[in-house]
Protein backbone atom coordinates (compact mmCIF):
# COMPACT_ATOMS: atom_id res chain seq x y z
CA UNK A 1 0.00 0.00 0.00
CA UNK A 2 1.62 2.91 -1.10
CA UNK A 3 -1.00 5.58 0.20
CA UNK A 4 -3.99 5.57 2.18
CA UNK A 5 -7.57 7.24 2.02
CA UNK A 6 -9.97 7.58 3.98
CA UNK A 7 -12.42 4.60 5.07
CA UNK A 8 -15.04 4.64 1.95
CA UNK A 9 -18.70 4.71 2.69
CA UNK A 10 -19.38 0.56 3.32
CA UNK A 11 -22.82 -0.44 4.87
CA UNK A 12 -22.18 -4.05 6.02
CA UNK A 13 -22.10 -4.97 9.36
CA UNK A 14 -18.09 -5.61 9.41
CA UNK A 15 -17.01 -2.27 8.67
CA UNK A 16 -19.94 -0.92 11.37
CA UNK A 17 -17.99 -2.87 14.01
CA UNK A 18 -15.12 -1.83 13.36
CA UNK A 19 -16.37 1.98 13.18
CA UNK A 20 -17.95 1.32 16.77
CA UNK A 21 -14.26 -0.20 17.71
CA UNK A 22 -12.52 2.85 16.72
CA UNK A 23 -15.40 5.15 17.46
CA UNK A 24 -15.25 3.58 21.44
CA UNK A 25 -11.48 3.48 21.48
CA UNK A 26 -11.05 -0.41 21.70
CA UNK A 27 -7.94 -0.99 19.40
CA UNK A 28 -6.15 1.33 21.97
CA UNK A 29 -3.80 3.10 19.10
CA UNK A 30 -3.42 -0.50 17.37
CA UNK A 31 -4.09 0.02 13.60
CA UNK A 32 -6.83 -1.83 12.45
CA UNK A 33 -5.19 -5.17 11.78
CA UNK A 34 -6.19 -8.32 9.25
CA UNK A 35 -4.77 -11.47 7.65
CA UNK A 36 -5.68 -14.08 5.02
CA UNK A 37 -4.69 -17.36 6.25
CA UNK A 38 -5.05 -19.54 3.77
CA UNK A 39 -3.67 -23.53 4.42
CA UNK A 40 -1.42 -24.57 1.32
CA UNK A 41 -3.43 -27.98 0.83
CA UNK A 42 -4.76 -26.66 -2.70
CA UNK A 43 -4.90 -23.72 -5.30
CA UNK A 44 -7.34 -20.67 -3.90
CA UNK A 45 -11.05 -20.57 -5.85
CA UNK A 46 -12.92 -17.44 -6.22
CA UNK A 47 -14.64 -17.82 -2.44
CA UNK A 48 -11.33 -17.26 -1.33
CA UNK A 49 -11.50 -14.25 -3.37
CA UNK A 50 -14.53 -12.99 -1.48
CA UNK A 51 -11.90 -13.29 2.30
CA UNK A 52 -8.87 -12.26 0.42
CA UNK A 53 -10.58 -8.43 -0.83
CA UNK A 54 -12.58 -8.34 2.25
CA UNK A 55 -9.36 -8.27 4.38
CA UNK A 56 -7.35 -6.30 2.61
CA UNK A 57 -9.57 -3.98 1.82
CA UNK A 58 -10.81 -2.95 5.20
CA UNK A 59 -7.28 -2.72 6.13
CA UNK A 60 -6.96 -0.35 3.16
CA UNK A 61 -10.07 2.01 4.11
CA UNK A 62 -9.02 2.11 7.42
CA UNK A 63 -5.11 2.85 7.14
CA UNK A 64 -4.42 -0.15 9.03
CA UNK A 65 -2.27 -3.76 8.02
CA UNK A 66 -2.79 -6.46 6.35
CA UNK A 67 -0.88 -10.01 6.72
CA UNK A 68 -0.31 -12.87 4.66
CA UNK A 69 -0.17 -16.13 6.91
CA UNK A 70 0.14 -19.58 5.57
CA UNK A 71 -1.22 -22.13 8.43
CA UNK A 72 1.01 -25.05 7.39
CA UNK A 73 0.32 -27.41 10.11
CA UNK A 74 -0.27 -29.98 8.03
CA UNK A 75 2.72 -31.63 6.71
CA UNK A 76 0.83 -34.32 4.74
CA UNK A 77 -1.57 -32.68 2.65
CA UNK A 78 0.48 -29.09 2.26
CA UNK A 79 3.21 -28.42 -0.55
CA UNK A 80 5.56 -25.51 -1.90
CA UNK A 81 3.65 -25.67 -5.47
CA UNK A 82 0.31 -24.74 -3.52
CA UNK A 83 2.53 -21.63 -1.20
CA UNK A 84 3.45 -20.23 -4.58
CA UNK A 85 0.21 -20.54 -6.64
CA UNK A 86 -1.70 -18.96 -3.77
CA UNK A 87 0.92 -15.78 -3.57
CA UNK A 88 0.40 -15.79 -7.44
CA UNK A 89 -3.15 -15.21 -7.45
CA UNK A 90 -3.61 -12.51 -4.02
CA UNK A 91 -0.56 -10.88 -5.62
CA UNK A 92 -2.90 -11.23 -9.11
CA UNK A 93 -5.48 -9.92 -7.30
CA UNK A 94 -3.88 -6.50 -6.25
CA UNK A 95 -4.18 -7.30 -2.39
CA UNK A 96 -0.69 -5.80 -1.05
CA UNK A 97 0.61 -7.37 2.42
CA UNK A 98 4.15 -5.41 2.13
CA UNK A 99 6.83 -7.15 4.53
CA UNK A 100 3.80 -8.80 5.88
CA UNK A 101 4.64 -12.47 4.94
CA UNK A 102 4.16 -15.47 7.74
CA UNK A 103 3.85 -18.97 8.24
CA UNK A 104 2.74 -20.64 11.09
CA UNK A 105 5.51 -22.65 10.85
CA UNK A 106 7.78 -19.61 11.92
CA UNK A 107 5.19 -19.85 15.53
CA UNK A 108 6.08 -23.90 16.05
CA UNK A 109 8.68 -22.80 18.78
CA UNK A 110 6.56 -20.55 20.73
CA UNK A 111 3.25 -22.28 20.28
CA UNK A 112 5.19 -25.26 21.70
CA UNK A 113 6.77 -23.11 25.08
CA UNK A 114 2.77 -22.07 24.75
CA UNK A 115 1.50 -25.47 25.00
CA UNK A 116 3.81 -26.17 27.94
CA UNK A 117 2.72 -23.31 30.22
CA UNK A 118 -1.23 -24.54 29.61
CA UNK A 119 0.14 -28.08 30.84
CA UNK A 120 1.64 -26.42 33.64
CA UNK A 121 -1.00 -24.56 34.45
CA UNK A 122 -3.38 -27.64 34.19
CA UNK A 123 -5.12 -26.69 31.34
CA UNK A 124 -3.91 -29.20 28.72
CA UNK A 125 -3.18 -33.22 29.13
CA UNK A 126 -1.95 -35.55 27.10
CA UNK A 127 -4.48 -39.00 26.44
CA UNK A 128 -3.78 -42.17 24.61
CA UNK A 129 -7.04 -42.58 23.56
CA UNK A 130 -7.33 -43.16 19.74
CA UNK A 131 -8.80 -41.09 17.39
CA UNK A 132 -11.99 -43.21 17.39
CA UNK A 133 -12.52 -43.29 21.17
CA UNK A 134 -11.82 -39.42 21.79
CA UNK A 135 -14.79 -39.09 19.53
CA UNK A 136 -17.44 -41.95 21.30
CA UNK A 137 -15.84 -40.02 24.19
CA UNK A 138 -17.47 -36.47 23.22
CA UNK A 139 -20.81 -37.67 23.28
CA UNK A 140 -23.89 -36.06 21.25
CA UNK A 141 -25.09 -32.72 20.92
CA UNK A 142 -28.02 -33.80 23.58
CA UNK A 143 -25.88 -36.18 25.72
CA UNK A 144 -22.82 -35.00 27.98
CA UNK A 145 -19.03 -36.08 27.30
CA UNK A 146 -17.84 -38.71 29.06
CA UNK A 147 -14.05 -37.48 30.50
CA UNK A 148 -10.73 -39.48 29.22
CA UNK A 149 -9.15 -41.57 31.86
CA UNK A 150 -6.08 -39.75 31.29
CA UNK A 151 -7.79 -36.73 32.20
CA UNK A 152 -6.56 -35.79 35.82
CA UNK A 153 -2.61 -36.94 34.54
CA UNK A 154 -0.41 -35.28 36.58
CA UNK A 155 1.33 -32.03 35.51
CA UNK A 156 4.98 -33.81 36.09
CA UNK A 157 3.18 -36.93 34.11
CA UNK A 158 1.81 -34.50 31.12
CA UNK A 159 4.72 -32.95 30.76
CA UNK A 160 7.21 -35.92 30.33
CA UNK A 161 4.63 -37.36 27.95
CA UNK A 162 4.75 -34.08 25.91
CA UNK A 163 8.13 -33.76 25.84
CA UNK A 164 8.48 -36.77 24.72
CA UNK A 165 5.80 -36.78 22.00
CA UNK A 166 8.22 -34.22 20.72
CA UNK A 167 11.34 -35.99 20.84
CA UNK A 168 9.63 -38.77 18.33
CA UNK A 169 9.08 -41.45 20.83
CA UNK A 170 5.92 -42.18 20.27
CA UNK A 171 4.06 -43.29 16.56
CA UNK A 172 1.29 -41.23 14.58
CA UNK A 173 -2.30 -41.40 16.87
CA UNK A 174 -0.51 -43.20 20.40
CA UNK A 175 -1.15 -39.77 22.03
CA UNK A 176 -2.36 -36.06 21.38
CA UNK A 177 -2.43 -33.22 23.47
CA UNK A 178 -5.86 -31.95 24.87
CA UNK A 179 -7.18 -28.99 26.39
CA UNK A 180 -8.85 -29.46 29.92
CA UNK A 181 -12.03 -27.40 29.48
CA UNK A 182 -15.53 -29.02 29.72
CA UNK A 183 -16.78 -32.76 28.64
CA UNK A 184 -20.32 -31.50 29.52
CA UNK A 185 -20.17 -28.59 27.20
CA UNK A 186 -23.06 -27.68 25.29
CA UNK A 187 -20.64 -26.60 22.32
CA UNK A 188 -18.83 -30.09 21.24
CA UNK A 189 -15.81 -27.60 20.13
CA UNK A 190 -14.89 -27.48 24.14
CA UNK A 191 -15.33 -30.82 25.23
CA UNK A 192 -11.37 -30.96 25.77
CA UNK A 193 -10.66 -30.37 22.22
CA UNK A 194 -7.30 -32.02 20.57
CA UNK A 195 -4.35 -28.99 20.74
CA UNK A 196 -1.22 -31.49 18.61
CA UNK A 197 -1.46 -34.80 17.64
CA UNK A 198 1.83 -36.81 16.20
CA UNK A 199 2.80 -36.71 12.50
CA UNK A 200 6.24 -38.03 11.76
CA UNK A 201 5.80 -36.52 8.33
CA UNK A 202 8.51 -33.91 6.21
CA UNK A 203 7.38 -30.43 6.32
CA UNK A 204 7.90 -28.13 3.13
CA UNK A 205 9.59 -25.44 5.14
CA UNK A 206 10.68 -27.14 8.71
CA UNK A 207 11.79 -30.32 7.20
CA UNK A 208 11.62 -33.62 10.23
CA UNK A 209 12.34 -31.23 12.78
CA UNK A 210 8.77 -31.41 14.01
CA UNK A 211 6.71 -34.68 14.82
CA UNK A 212 4.03 -33.05 16.34
CA UNK A 213 2.25 -30.70 14.74
CA UNK A 214 -0.46 -27.98 16.33
CA UNK A 215 -4.15 -28.60 15.40
CA UNK A 216 -6.16 -25.68 13.31
CA UNK A 217 -8.15 -24.57 16.50
CA UNK A 218 -5.12 -23.86 18.09
CA UNK A 219 -2.94 -22.53 15.80
CA UNK A 220 -5.15 -19.89 14.24
CA UNK A 221 -5.79 -18.15 17.31
CA UNK A 222 -2.57 -17.96 18.83
CA UNK A 223 -0.79 -17.07 15.51
CA UNK A 224 -3.12 -13.70 15.40
CA UNK A 225 -2.20 -12.98 18.86
CA UNK A 226 1.36 -13.42 17.74
CA UNK A 227 0.93 -10.87 14.68
CA UNK A 228 -1.25 -8.09 16.60
CA UNK A 229 -4.61 -9.34 14.84
CA UNK A 230 -7.18 -6.80 15.76
CA UNK A 231 -10.41 -8.35 13.53
CA UNK A 232 -9.82 -12.48 12.86
CA UNK A 233 -12.26 -12.36 9.87
CA UNK A 234 -13.44 -16.04 8.77
CA UNK A 235 -16.23 -17.87 7.47
CA UNK A 236 -19.77 -18.40 9.16
CA UNK A 237 -19.10 -22.14 9.99
CA UNK A 238 -16.42 -21.22 12.07
CA UNK A 239 -18.95 -19.90 14.47
CA UNK A 240 -19.14 -22.44 16.39
CA UNK A 241 -15.68 -22.50 16.96
CA UNK A 242 -15.53 -19.09 18.48
CA UNK A 243 -15.60 -20.02 21.93
CA UNK A 244 -12.73 -21.97 21.62
CA UNK A 245 -10.80 -19.17 19.46
CA UNK A 246 -11.29 -16.79 22.97
CA UNK A 247 -10.08 -19.49 24.70
CA UNK A 248 -6.67 -20.14 23.26
CA UNK A 249 -6.54 -15.76 22.97
CA UNK A 250 -7.60 -15.31 26.82
CA UNK A 251 -5.17 -17.92 27.97
CA UNK A 252 -2.36 -16.90 25.76
CA UNK A 253 -2.91 -13.13 27.39
CA UNK A 254 -2.51 -14.54 30.82
CA UNK A 255 0.12 -17.41 30.53
CA UNK A 256 2.13 -15.70 27.68
CA UNK A 257 1.62 -12.02 28.05
CA UNK A 258 5.20 -11.20 26.58
CA UNK A 259 4.07 -12.73 22.94
CA UNK A 260 0.61 -11.25 22.94
CA UNK A 261 0.51 -7.98 20.35
CA UNK A 262 -3.64 -7.63 20.51
CA UNK A 263 -6.35 -9.78 21.91
CA UNK A 264 -7.44 -10.53 19.01
CA UNK A 265 -11.62 -10.74 18.13
CA UNK A 266 -13.27 -13.28 15.44
CA UNK A 267 -15.93 -12.39 13.71
CA UNK A 268 -17.61 -14.97 11.21
CA UNK A 269 -19.40 -13.65 7.53
CA UNK A 270 -20.84 -16.09 4.85
CA UNK A 271 -18.68 -17.58 2.74
CA UNK A 272 -19.31 -17.73 -1.09
CA UNK A 273 -21.51 -20.42 -2.69
CA UNK A 274 -22.91 -19.98 -6.47
CA UNK A 275 -24.50 -21.93 -8.50
CA UNK A 276 -23.35 -25.17 -11.38
CA UNK A 277 -19.88 -24.76 -9.00
CA UNK A 278 -17.93 -26.30 -6.25
CA UNK A 279 -16.45 -24.76 -3.70
CA UNK A 280 -15.16 -27.75 -1.58
CA UNK A 281 -11.14 -28.05 -1.57
CA UNK A 282 -11.34 -31.55 -1.00
CA UNK A 283 -14.25 -31.81 -4.09
CA UNK A 284 -11.77 -30.31 -6.40
CA UNK A 285 -8.78 -31.82 -5.33
CA UNK A 286 -11.27 -34.80 -6.66
CA UNK A 287 -11.56 -33.08 -9.80
CA UNK A 288 -8.00 -32.56 -10.64
CA UNK A 289 -6.53 -36.18 -9.16
CA UNK A 290 -9.28 -37.78 -11.55
CA UNK A 291 -8.46 -36.18 -14.39
CA UNK A 292 -12.22 -34.85 -15.10
CA UNK A 293 -10.39 -31.62 -15.69
CA UNK A 294 -7.05 -30.33 -16.81
CA UNK A 295 -5.23 -29.54 -13.64
CA UNK A 296 -6.02 -26.87 -10.97
CA UNK A 297 -5.69 -24.19 -13.47
CA UNK A 298 -8.14 -25.22 -16.11
CA UNK A 299 -10.71 -22.45 -17.00
CA UNK A 300 -13.67 -25.10 -16.32
CA UNK A 301 -12.39 -24.57 -12.52
CA UNK A 302 -13.45 -21.79 -9.94
CA UNK A 303 -9.92 -21.51 -8.44
CA UNK A 304 -8.66 -18.26 -9.51
CA UNK A 305 -5.93 -19.68 -11.34
CA UNK A 306 -8.62 -21.42 -13.64
CA UNK A 307 -10.33 -18.19 -13.98
CA UNK A 308 -7.02 -16.21 -14.61
CA UNK A 309 -6.34 -18.43 -17.38
CA UNK A 310 -9.95 -18.30 -18.63
CA UNK A 311 -9.31 -14.39 -19.43
CA UNK A 312 -11.42 -13.20 -16.58
CA UNK A 313 -9.73 -9.93 -15.19
CA UNK A 314 -9.41 -8.89 -11.34
CA UNK A 315 -11.49 -5.63 -12.10
CA UNK A 316 -14.37 -8.29 -12.73
CA UNK A 317 -13.91 -10.39 -10.19
CA UNK A 318 -13.98 -7.38 -7.18
CA UNK A 319 -16.60 -5.77 -9.30
CA UNK A 320 -18.73 -9.16 -8.17
CA UNK A 321 -17.33 -9.30 -4.68
CA UNK A 322 -18.88 -6.10 -4.01
CA UNK A 323 -21.75 -6.99 -5.57
CA UNK A 324 -22.38 -9.77 -4.12
CA UNK A 325 -21.57 -7.76 -0.67
CA UNK A 326 -20.80 -8.98 3.24
CA UNK A 327 -23.65 -10.74 5.60
CA UNK A 328 -23.78 -13.58 7.89
CA UNK A 329 -26.96 -15.08 6.09
CA UNK A 330 -25.58 -18.21 3.86
CA UNK A 331 -26.82 -17.61 0.18
CA UNK A 332 -26.16 -18.88 -3.36
CA UNK A 333 -25.40 -16.19 -6.00
CA UNK A 334 -26.42 -17.31 -9.24
CA UNK A 335 -23.69 -17.71 -11.92
CA UNK A 336 -24.88 -15.10 -14.02
CA UNK A 337 -24.59 -12.53 -11.58
CA UNK A 338 -20.23 -13.16 -12.41
CA UNK A 339 -20.93 -13.53 -15.95
CA UNK A 340 -22.45 -10.08 -15.94
CA UNK A 341 -19.52 -8.61 -14.41
CA UNK A 342 -16.69 -9.71 -16.50
CA UNK A 343 -19.25 -8.83 -19.37
CA UNK A 344 -19.48 -5.20 -17.72
CA UNK A 345 -15.40 -5.25 -17.68
CA UNK A 346 -14.90 -6.50 -21.28
CA UNK A 347 -17.81 -4.49 -22.72
CA UNK A 348 -15.59 -1.56 -23.02
CA UNK A 349 -12.17 -2.55 -23.00
CA UNK A 350 -12.09 -5.62 -25.67
CA UNK A 351 -11.27 -4.68 -28.97
CA UNK A 352 -13.45 -6.38 -31.96
CA UNK A 353 -12.56 -8.79 -34.13
CA UNK A 354 -14.44 -11.52 -36.85
CA UNK A 355 -13.74 -15.02 -36.83
CA UNK A 356 -15.93 -17.97 -38.06
CA UNK A 357 -15.97 -20.78 -35.53
CA UNK A 358 -18.17 -22.75 -37.80
CA UNK A 359 -17.59 -21.89 -41.60
CA UNK A 360 -19.33 -22.58 -44.81
CA UNK A 361 -17.78 -21.48 -48.11
CA UNK A 362 -19.21 -18.37 -49.72
CA UNK A 363 -18.01 -17.54 -53.58
CA UNK A 364 -18.98 -13.81 -54.88
CA UNK A 365 -19.75 -14.46 -58.36
CA UNK A 366 -19.54 -11.21 -59.85
CA UNK A 367 -16.68 -9.94 -57.57
CA UNK A 368 -13.43 -8.85 -59.86
CA UNK A 369 -11.04 -11.87 -60.28
CA UNK A 370 -7.60 -11.58 -57.55
CA UNK A 371 -9.67 -8.26 -56.72
CA UNK A 372 -8.73 -7.58 -52.58
CA UNK A 373 -10.25 -5.00 -50.99
CA UNK A 374 -9.52 -3.39 -47.56
CA UNK A 375 -12.27 -2.47 -45.34
CA UNK A 376 -11.99 -0.18 -42.50
CA UNK A 377 -13.97 -0.99 -38.85
CA UNK A 378 -13.80 0.42 -35.37
CA UNK A 379 -12.03 -1.19 -33.21
CA UNK A 380 -14.05 -0.45 -30.32
CA UNK A 381 -17.21 0.76 -30.71
CA UNK A 382 -18.31 4.03 -28.89
CA UNK A 383 -14.55 4.16 -28.39
CA UNK A 384 -12.85 6.80 -30.97
CA UNK A 385 -9.22 6.65 -29.22
CA UNK A 386 -9.17 3.15 -29.93
CA UNK A 387 -8.91 3.66 -33.61
CA UNK A 388 -10.04 1.53 -36.51
CA UNK A 389 -8.49 -1.23 -38.70
CA UNK A 390 -8.60 -2.59 -41.93
CA UNK A 391 -9.98 -6.03 -43.00
CA UNK A 392 -9.02 -7.28 -46.31
CA UNK A 393 -12.05 -8.55 -48.34
CA UNK A 394 -12.24 -10.73 -51.34
CA UNK A 395 -14.49 -12.72 -53.46
CA UNK A 396 -14.47 -16.22 -51.35
CA UNK A 397 -15.02 -15.45 -47.95
CA UNK A 398 -16.48 -17.59 -44.89
CA UNK A 399 -19.30 -17.19 -42.88
CA UNK A 400 -21.12 -18.52 -40.05
CA UNK A 401 -23.19 -22.14 -41.41
CA UNK A 402 -25.77 -20.85 -38.76
CA UNK A 403 -26.00 -17.48 -40.53
CA UNK A 404 -27.86 -19.62 -43.79
CA UNK A 405 -31.06 -21.03 -44.18
CA UNK A 406 -32.46 -23.24 -47.26
CA UNK A 407 -35.96 -22.94 -45.70
CA UNK A 408 -36.16 -19.80 -43.12
CA UNK A 409 -38.62 -18.93 -40.84
CA UNK A 410 -40.45 -15.08 -41.37
CA UNK A 411 -38.35 -13.02 -38.86
CA UNK A 412 -34.91 -14.51 -40.09
CA UNK A 413 -32.78 -11.68 -41.20
CA UNK A 414 -29.52 -13.38 -42.19
CA UNK A 415 -28.79 -15.31 -45.23
CA UNK A 416 -31.29 -17.26 -47.15
CA UNK A 417 -31.65 -18.30 -50.77
CA UNK A 418 -32.96 -15.33 -52.77
CA UNK A 419 -32.62 -13.16 -49.87
CA UNK A 420 -29.99 -10.58 -48.83
CA UNK A 421 -27.92 -9.77 -45.55
CA UNK A 422 -24.91 -6.89 -44.93
CA UNK A 423 -21.85 -8.39 -44.50
CA UNK A 424 -20.13 -6.30 -41.81
CA UNK A 425 -18.00 -3.47 -43.00
CA UNK A 426 -18.41 -4.46 -46.39
CA UNK A 427 -21.24 -5.07 -48.79
CA UNK A 428 -25.15 -6.34 -49.35
CA UNK A 429 -24.83 -10.15 -50.86
CA UNK A 430 -27.31 -12.05 -52.02
CA UNK A 431 -27.67 -15.44 -52.35
CA UNK A 432 -28.20 -17.11 -55.77
CA UNK A 433 -27.72 -20.65 -55.26
CA UNK A 434 -27.13 -23.26 -52.93
CA UNK A 435 -24.21 -26.06 -53.56
CA UNK A 436 -24.05 -29.63 -52.01
CA UNK A 437 -22.14 -33.09 -51.55
CA UNK A 438 -23.60 -36.03 -52.31
CA UNK A 439 -25.04 -36.56 -48.85
CA UNK A 440 -27.16 -33.47 -49.06
CA UNK A 441 -25.02 -30.90 -46.83
CA UNK A 442 -24.19 -27.83 -48.03
CA UNK A 443 -21.06 -26.74 -48.73
CA UNK A 444 -20.79 -23.81 -51.07
CA UNK A 445 -23.19 -20.81 -51.51
CA UNK A 446 -23.01 -18.86 -54.52
CA UNK A 447 -23.62 -15.36 -54.09
CA UNK A 448 -23.72 -11.95 -55.77
CA UNK A 449 -22.58 -8.33 -54.13
CA UNK A 450 -24.20 -5.15 -55.17
CA UNK A 451 -20.98 -2.57 -55.76
CA UNK A 452 -23.34 0.59 -54.50
CA UNK A 453 -23.45 -1.09 -51.29
CA UNK A 454 -20.30 -0.31 -49.38
CA UNK A 455 -20.52 0.11 -45.92
CA UNK A 456 -19.89 3.84 -44.94
CA UNK A 457 -20.77 4.94 -49.12
CA UNK A 458 -23.82 3.43 -49.68
CA UNK A 459 -25.96 4.75 -52.52
CA UNK A 460 -28.37 2.03 -52.99
CA UNK A 461 -31.43 3.22 -50.86
CA UNK A 462 -31.86 -0.26 -49.43
CA UNK A 463 -32.90 -1.18 -46.02
CA UNK A 464 -31.03 -4.61 -45.04
CA UNK A 465 -32.29 -5.54 -41.28
CA UNK A 466 -29.24 -8.63 -40.54
CA UNK A 467 -25.42 -8.02 -40.65
CA UNK A 468 -22.91 -10.80 -40.13
CA UNK A 469 -19.55 -11.17 -39.88
CA UNK A 470 -17.22 -13.00 -42.50
CA UNK A 471 -13.48 -13.77 -42.62
CA UNK A 472 -11.91 -13.70 -46.14
CA UNK A 473 -10.53 -16.86 -47.14
CA UNK A 474 -7.25 -16.12 -48.71
CA UNK A 475 -6.02 -14.07 -46.01
CA UNK A 476 -7.47 -15.89 -43.06
CA UNK A 477 -5.53 -16.51 -39.77
CA UNK A 478 -5.84 -20.22 -38.29
CA UNK A 479 -6.75 -20.41 -34.78
CA UNK A 480 -8.12 -23.09 -32.24
CA UNK A 481 -11.04 -21.86 -29.91
CA UNK A 482 -11.90 -23.76 -26.52
CA UNK A 483 -14.99 -23.04 -26.13
CA UNK A 484 -15.39 -23.57 -22.40
CA UNK A 485 -18.76 -23.64 -20.57
CA UNK A 486 -20.39 -24.85 -16.95
CA UNK A 487 -18.48 -27.59 -15.43
CA UNK A 488 -21.67 -29.41 -14.00
CA UNK A 489 -25.01 -29.21 -16.09
CA UNK A 490 -27.24 -28.92 -12.70
CA UNK A 491 -26.88 -25.49 -10.11
CA UNK A 492 -26.62 -27.28 -7.35
CA UNK A 493 -24.24 -30.60 -7.94
CA UNK A 494 -23.52 -31.51 -4.27
CA UNK A 495 -27.17 -31.34 -3.42
CA UNK A 496 -27.98 -34.69 -5.04
CA UNK A 497 -28.55 -37.68 -2.52
CA UNK A 498 -28.68 -40.32 -5.35
CA UNK A 499 -25.99 -39.07 -7.76
CA UNK A 500 -22.47 -38.06 -6.81
CA UNK A 501 -21.49 -34.41 -7.69
CA UNK A 502 -19.00 -35.83 -10.42
CA UNK A 503 -22.03 -37.55 -11.94
CA UNK A 504 -23.15 -34.16 -13.28
CA UNK A 505 -20.03 -33.35 -14.99
CA UNK A 506 -21.03 -31.53 -18.48
CA UNK A 507 -19.53 -33.28 -21.18
CA UNK A 508 -20.01 -30.17 -22.62
CA UNK A 509 -18.10 -28.17 -20.85
CA UNK A 510 -15.06 -27.91 -23.35
CA UNK A 511 -15.96 -28.20 -27.22
CA UNK A 512 -12.46 -27.38 -28.92
CA UNK A 513 -12.44 -26.04 -32.39
CA UNK A 514 -9.82 -26.07 -34.62
CA UNK A 515 -8.26 -24.70 -37.56
CA UNK A 516 -11.16 -21.64 -37.23
CA UNK A 517 -10.53 -18.87 -39.83
CA UNK A 518 -10.40 -15.49 -38.42
CA UNK A 519 -9.56 -12.23 -39.81
CA UNK A 520 -5.73 -11.31 -40.43
CA UNK A 521 -5.38 -8.75 -36.76
CA UNK A 522 -5.69 -11.86 -34.74
CA UNK A 523 -2.36 -13.85 -35.76
CA UNK A 524 -0.83 -10.60 -34.53
CA UNK A 525 -1.90 -10.35 -31.23
CA UNK A 526 -0.43 -9.85 -27.90
CA UNK A 527 -0.28 -13.12 -25.68
CA UNK A 528 -3.08 -12.54 -23.33
CA UNK A 529 -4.90 -10.39 -25.27
CA UNK A 530 -8.62 -10.03 -24.70
CA UNK A 531 -10.94 -9.69 -27.90
CA UNK A 532 -14.69 -10.38 -28.47
CA UNK A 533 -14.84 -12.39 -31.63
CA UNK A 534 -18.18 -10.28 -33.11
CA UNK A 535 -21.68 -11.76 -32.54
CA UNK A 536 -20.12 -14.87 -30.81
CA UNK A 537 -18.40 -14.25 -27.51
CA UNK A 538 -15.51 -12.77 -25.82
CA UNK A 539 -12.09 -14.67 -25.97
CA UNK A 540 -8.60 -14.51 -24.10
CA UNK A 541 -5.20 -15.35 -26.27
CA UNK A 542 -4.18 -18.24 -24.05
CA UNK A 543 -0.31 -17.24 -23.40
CA UNK A 544 0.50 -21.04 -22.24
CA UNK A 545 -1.51 -23.14 -24.58
CA UNK A 546 -0.56 -21.01 -27.40
CA UNK A 547 3.11 -21.89 -26.99
CA UNK A 548 3.32 -24.15 -29.74
CA UNK A 549 2.94 -21.77 -32.53
CA UNK A 550 -1.26 -22.08 -33.08
CA UNK A 551 -2.92 -19.11 -31.14
CA UNK A 552 -5.25 -20.56 -29.02
CA UNK A 553 -8.20 -18.45 -27.72
CA UNK A 554 -10.36 -19.42 -24.52
CA UNK A 555 -13.88 -18.37 -24.75
CA UNK A 556 -14.05 -16.02 -21.50
CA UNK A 557 -18.27 -15.94 -21.51
CA UNK A 558 -20.59 -15.59 -24.02
CA UNK A 559 -22.83 -12.41 -24.74
CA UNK A 560 -25.73 -13.08 -24.08
CA UNK A 561 -26.42 -11.39 -20.17
CA UNK A 562 -29.00 -13.33 -18.85
CA UNK A 563 -28.43 -11.62 -15.03
CA UNK A 564 -28.96 -8.38 -16.63
CA UNK A 565 -32.04 -8.72 -18.20
CA UNK A 566 -33.56 -10.47 -15.14
CA UNK A 567 -32.92 -7.11 -13.16
CA UNK A 568 -34.71 -4.79 -15.47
Amino acid sequence: MTEKKEPESKTNFIYTMIKEDLEKGLLKGHPVHTRFPPEPNGYLHIGHAKAILLNYMISWDFNGKFNLRFDDTNPIKEEQEFVDSIIEDIRWLGADWDDRLFFSSDYFEVKYQFALRLIKANRAYVCDLSQEEIREYRGTLTEPGTESPYRNRSVEENLTLFERMRAGEFENGSRVLRAKIDMASGNLNMRDPVLYRILHAEHHRTGDKWCIYPMYDFDHPFSDVLEGITHSLCSIEYSDHRPLYDWIVDNAVELMPEVVRFRSRQTEFARLNMTYTVMSKRKLRRLVEEKHVDGWDDPRMPTIAGLRRRGITPQAIADFQQRVGVSRAESTVDLALLEHCIRQELETTAPRLMAVLDPIKVVITNWPVGKTEMCEMENLPGNESAGNRKVPFSGEIYIERDDFMEDPPKKFFRLAPGKEVRLKGAYVICCQEVIKDADGNITELLCTYDPQTRSGADTSGKKIKGVIHWVSIEHAARITVNLYDNLFTVENPEEDDEVEFTGHINPQSLVVCQDVPAEPAVAGAAPGSRFQFLRKAYFYLDPEASRNGTPVFNRIVQLRDSWAKMKK
